[in-house]
């Protein structure tokens, strides 16, 4: 039987997630991503500023049709990403063990909570009105409502030290109410974004609710933060960053949700905590007929 020969490996092209489509940054510049123990993995794209640009085009395009689907479809999908993350159990576990530096038993369980995240939200889509809206008692023949609305576009920066549970743990919640997001991965680690890109591309979620971009946070965080048609920021990933960009948010009047200090994202119960800051609460009058 004769040798088989050696097989060249095929190497990646990491690319970002903007609009459905996965494009090379407008620059075409990468960056060299490394282990946590500095072996180098791959290169991934290095957005620009004009990559977050384009992802907010995206985002603010993909707003009426999500926020307009009944709260039943997006936990179907949300559901749905669950299930396809699951199927990539095995990747992600090595994404994860190589780029924190924990045991593969360690890295299966935090996976493990990642996919029970989408699907704790996936069973919040249905109750968000319920439990923030109902009727109001006014004096006067009138029905007073209060229904919870989904606020628009919402720039997210990952958290660092937690490139999978984390980015779930901020991602989801965001999307869950109808929102849309500009997402900017961890720059240590970005490839567990990556991966997770591939799954929202396969999991019925639209094209432009969920865009994801890899690169340099200095030089993404500003113009995510001043830009004007982003109606919310969640900050969990600034770091030393944040108080530049609340002041850039301040400009537009922009949401901000400011990071924890502890940074701990294995909350079994994270409730609506993360769900509430981008909600904005619309207030109908209605006359009674009489």
């Amino acid at each position: 039987m004769a040798d088989i020969p050696p097989r060249i490996a095929v190497r990646r092209t990491y690319k970002l997630y903007v609009g459905g489509a996965f494009p090379r940054s407008e620059s075409g510049r990468s960056y060299p991503v490394t282990s946590s123990a500095g072996v180098h993995l791959a290169n991934a794209a290095q957005a620009s500023r004009k990559d977050v640009r384009d992802a907010v085009v995206a985002a603010r395009k993909a707003f009426p049709g999500w926020s307009g689907r009944t709260a039943y479809n997006r936990g179907q999908i949300l559901y749905r990403i669950a299930e396809m993350m699951e199927g990539r159990r095995a990747q992600f576990a090595e994404e994860i063990a190589t780029a924190e530096g924990v045991s593969a038993a360690k890295a299966q369980s935090l996976v493990s909570a990642a996919v029970d995240r989408w699907v704790y939200y996936a069973g919040w889509t249905d109750k968000i009105g319920q439990v923030l809206g109902g009727a109001n008692p006014v004096s006067g023949p009138f029905f007073n409502l209060s229904e919870p609305e989904p606020t628009g576009v919402v720039g997210v920066l990952a958290p660092t030290g937690s490139p999978l549970l984390g980015l779930v743990s901020v991602l989801a919640p965001v999307i869950t109410s109808g929102n849309t997001v500009v997402l900017v991965a961890s720059e240590r680690a970005p490839l567990p974004a990556v991966t997770l890109a591939e799954v929202l591309a396969t999991s019925d979620l639209p094209a432009g609710v969920a865009n994801i971009l890899t690169g340099r946070l200095a030089e993404l965080a500003p113009p995510l933060a001043g830009h004007a048609d982003v109606n919310a920021l969640d900050l969990a990933g600034a770091g030393t960053l944040a108080a530049q960009l609340e002041t850039l948010a301040a400009t537009t009047l922009k949401r901000v949700l400011r990071p924890t200090e502890d940074g701990d994202w294995n909350e079994p119960d994270p409730g609506l905590s993360r769900i509430r800051p981008f909600l904005e609460i619309k207030t109908v009058w209605h006359p009674i007929g009489r």
